[in-house]
């Protein structure tokens, strides 16, 4: 079977649900951000199951959606930033998805997620040194991706231009006039 859906991971804050909408709208497929989709389910934000049921039990809730989202076809995902440390949702999102890690240098990634609230991991503690540190641990996992970008210092055409090359050079067409 060839793979049909565009996957993103990355760290919080690395552009992957502004990106994947525009990725989504070029190569005419459905959007799926799976922190929604279990907010969706849930009746609760990230924030809110963080705080109420822990971390293990939204690793549980993200592992159902991933696993779900991952059996469709002709998708643009984007996931959350932890979803990749369990290898079953690696596994599951290979199964049909070209692997796309989006990166930013942790002060880049600090000034992102500072603006917004609702990053649970970071609530405490927003320094460079936990942001390095999240990064760390989730180095070997994001190097599962087909394909990184540094959304450091390019726009989000430019990471969309990228991204776009490496697709069709894989045989993704985009389906868009547009392109």
């Amino acid at each position: 079977m060839e793979k049909s859906n565009i996957v993103l991971i990355g760290f919080m804050g690395v552009g992957k649900t502004s990106i994947g909408k525009k990725l989504a709208d070029i190569y005419q497929r459905e959007f799926i951000d799976t922190d929604r989709e279990i907010e969706k389910l849930t009746g609760m934000t990230v924030s809110q199951i963080f705080a109420r049921h822990g971390e293990i039990r939204f690793r549980s809730e993200e592992n159902l959606i991933v696993t779900k989202v991952a059996a469709r076809s002709n998708c643009v995902i984007s996931t959350g930033g932890g979803a990749v440390i369990d290898p079953e949702n690696i596994k599951a999102l290979q199964a049909n998805g070209i692997l796309i890690c989006l990166t930013a240098d942790p002060q880049v990634i600090q000034e992102r997620v500072s603006k917004r609230g609702g990053r649970p991991l970071l609530q405490k503690d927003r320094s460079i040194e936990r942001i390095v540190q999240l990064l760390k641990e989730r180095e070997p996992f994001y190097a599962e991706a087909d394909f990184t970008v540094d959304t450091t210092h390019l726009s989000q055409e430019e990471t969309i231009e990228r991204i776009r090359v490496f697709l069709e050079e894989r045989g993704f067409s985009c389906g868009n006039p547009a392109c």
